[in-house]
């Protein structure tokens, strides 16, 4: 028999997906479309390429807002991001990002240097910005927590890409857009690749201009003791005030900092494993 052509092949991953997520499934679908218009949206707006009929729509999107997940405005129609949905939210962040356990680590690290600091982990194959610090002359730049970016053409995100997996690398590049972002922004798969394994045998990644013009930075991974990435730190200045060789030089207390969060990290992320662990072993006392 010849392969499944691909079109077929996902619509019956779709309809496995929708049978075991049903309403939720489908009611996360829905909050999904109003997030990504990034602006309060009206109806006509979601139905139009909705995959839902006009009655299953408008039920989903009226349960949403009675739940507090959706705002509705009476006035213009709109749909927004309910209190209750950003509520849920910051309690998400709190407890699943690096920023609360690298909060001072990160303090310290930019008061010592004077730069902008950033510390963001890996959304699939893009950076996910969890906490900044400004330096002490605050330059105005995409990166803000909270905000998603590239992974291919930021310091952050290249220093976690070169230190995943093999298999988890090739996955993550694979989602890459290789959008060209600048003269120096890297679109091409294969010289790509090549970055990264420079990236992976010195430990650090340099952004040379290739995100935003006259903005540089040098940043290291955060891992584990058994290398899982846990996230990345940077710093990151113009190219007015600082330069590549000058943040080069910043490497080892970067590289410092990253250390002490990835202590704190592992003994704060993981306790159910760790209690699995001592279960595993007859308890502590055994």
């Amino acid at each position: 028999m010849g392969e499944e052509p691909r079109d077929m092949t996902a619509r019956r991953e779709g309809d496995r997906r929708e049978a075991s997520d049903g309403t939720v499934g489908k009611a996360l679908d829905v909050l999904d479309r109003v997030a990504a218009f990034g602006r309060p949206v009206r109806f006509a707006e979601l139905l139009d390429g909705s995959p839902f009929p006009k009655a299953t729509l408008y039920r989903f999107l009226q349960t949403l807002v009675h739940q507090g997940m959706l705002s509705h405005d009476p006035g213009t129609g709109a749909y927004a991001l309910g209190v209750r949905l950003v509520r849920l939210a910051h309690a998400a962040w709190a407890q699943s990002s690096l920023a609360p356990i690298a909060r001072p680590h990160i303090d310290r690290l930019s008061a010592a240097v004077g730069e902008t600091v950033h510390l963001a982990q890996l959304d699939g194959g893009q950076v996910l910005y969890v906490d900044k610090r400004n330096a002490r002359q605050p330059v105005a730049m995409f990166s803000q927590a909270g905000r998603v970016g590239p992974g291919y053409c930021t310091g952050v995100g290249k220093a976690m890409l070169a230190h995943l997996p093999e298999a988890a690398r090739a996955r993550a590049v694979s989602q890459q857009a290789f959008h060209r972002y600048t003269p120096a922004t890297i679109t091409d798969p294969a010289a790509f690749a090549l970055e990264l394994e420079a990236i992976r045998a010195r430990g650090h990644a340099f952004d040379a201009e290739e995100h935003e013009p006259g903005i540089v930075c040098v940043a290291v991974p955060i891992l584990s003791r058994a290398g899982t990435v846990l996230g990345a730190l940077s710093v990151t200045g113009t190219t007015a005030r600082t330069s590549l060789q000058a943040l080069a030089g910043l490497v080892p207390v970067i590289r410092a900092t990253a250390a002490d969060i990835a202590t704190e990290a592992e003994s704060w992320r993981f306790p159910e494993e760790q209690t699995q662990g001592l279960v595993a072993r007859g308890g502590a006392g055994a």
